[in-house]
């Protein structure tokens, strides 16, 4: 591990540029609660992207699905699709961090003859089983022992509790405003009204409105605060020379780096409590790439909460710490506004809660020219994944097939 700061590090990946394309892209419906399961949504994910890259499911030999959730594992594809095929698998992939982690583990699995198709697939129906869940996502963190302990009985849970301390701390430190936490949401919810699949398509949102809308956690409002719905996506991996037999045009992956905090999911104890552990993951994608952020057209990023965008917007290296606010206000953020591009699909606040896969999925369509919203000319691509205990960065670039 490389420390650079006394409260995380950087873990050690191997190079793996242009080792990996991603070559077919899907996500199912997203929606409010639907009755459907996870394996229902995620089936219907696949199917698309499969479609997508023009892959028969007999082809696929790789699967990565995520160990927190209810996973579409080899045998659940198997039964979908009515194939027999043997399928390498790993539980380390999905959504948050591992949506950008999966490329690594992918790039193994293909060096080593594993596998020459992956895909890597996330769901959540947690709108629908939101009513048997403790605090919605906060049930996870209600299971924690430390935080049973520590952190319930004195009222700090669930996750909008959290953000809003940070948030609050992050205005006492650097003058950060309201308006400019609204300027994020603002942006993902136009991005969105120019998504079809997004769920809050027909809903516009201006400042005007974010500033009238009501108060969940001090200093949030309603907007600041990302969706509960169901849906799930997918995304398929192979080597470039397979990629360039397929459909679509291929998405090479170019840099990865994972960042921990030493602290874990006790944020309350992280020295540097306005700070995400995307300063140490996301050098280290940057210097694996071989690129900075100024060479970034389009850039995604785990949405929580819209200041967890704007730390990471500065923890990655896009701006100073300090200065998010005033490098999100009016629309430097808008797809056309001719500053960074972010969070293009409308991201968990606008588009829906999916955790980080479909900011894949959108990213990769950017860089393939068929986004809904899209950037001209978008030749590299950002996604920045988050849990709270690590980040993760994953850079994408346009392809040569």
């Amino acid at each position: 591990m490389r420390a650079t700061k006394d409260w995380g590090f950087a873990e050690e990946l191997d190079g793996i540029r242009d080792e990996v394309a991603i070559a077919g892209v899907g996500e199912s419906e997203h929606t409010r609660a639907s009755g459907r399961t996870p394996t229902e949504i995620t089936a219907q994910a696949v199917e698309r992207a499969l479609e997508d890259a023009g892959l028969p499911p007999e082809d696929v030999d790789g699967l990565m699905w995520n160990h927190t959730s209810d996973g579409f594992d080899a045998q659940a594809f198997r039964d979908h699709f009515g194939v027999k095929q043997e399928i390498w698998e790993s539980k380390e992939g999905g959504g948050m961090v591992w949506a950008a982690t999966a490329p690594y583990q992918a790039a193994q699995a293909l060096r080593q003859g594993h596998a020459r198709y992956i895909l890597n697939v996330f769901s959540v129906a947690w709108a629908t089983q939101r009513g048997e869940m403790t605090g919605g996502p906060g049930q996870f963190h209600a299971a924690e022992l430390f935080k049973q302990n520590l952190e319930l009985p004195f009222g700090w849970f669930p996750q909008p509790i959290y953000f809003a301390t940070i948030a609050r701390r992050h205005m006492h430190e650097f003058g950060t405003t309201e308006d400019q936490l609204g300027a994020i949401a603002v942006a993902g919810r136009r991005h969105a009204n120019l998504n079809p699949g997004a769920v809050l398509h027909d809903r516009p949102l201006s400042l005007e409105q974010y500033r009238e809308s009501p108060r969940i956690a001090d200093p949030f409002r309603k907007e600041d605060c990302c969706l509960i719905s169901d849906g799930g996506g997918a995304y398929l991996m192979t080597t470039p020379e397979r990629a360039r037999d397929l459909r679509q045009k291929p998405v090479s992956v170019a840099g990865i780096g994972l960042g921990t905090s030493s602290t874990g999911m006790h944020w309350a104890e992280q020295s540097d409590f306005t700070a995400t552990p995307q300063v140490f993951a996301a050098p280290a994608a940057f210097e694996m790439a071989g690129l900075s952020p100024a060479d970034v057209d389009v850039f995604s990023c785990y949405d929580p909460f819209t200041i967890v965008t704007l730390m990471q917007l500065e923890d990655m290296g896009f701006c100073p710490k300090g200065s998010g606010g005033g490098f999100v206000e009016g629309s430097h953020l808008h797809f056309d506004g001719g500053g960074l591009p972010a969070n293009t699909h409308g991201g968990m606040l606008s588009h829906a809660y999916v955790l980080g896969i479909a900011h894949v999925v959108e990213i990769v369509r950017q860089l393939r020219g068929d986004a809904a919203a899209q950037v001209p000319d978008a030749e590299v691509a950002v996604y920045g994944g988050y849990t709270g205990p690590q980040a993760a960065t994953l850079l994408l670039t346009r392809g040569n097939g």
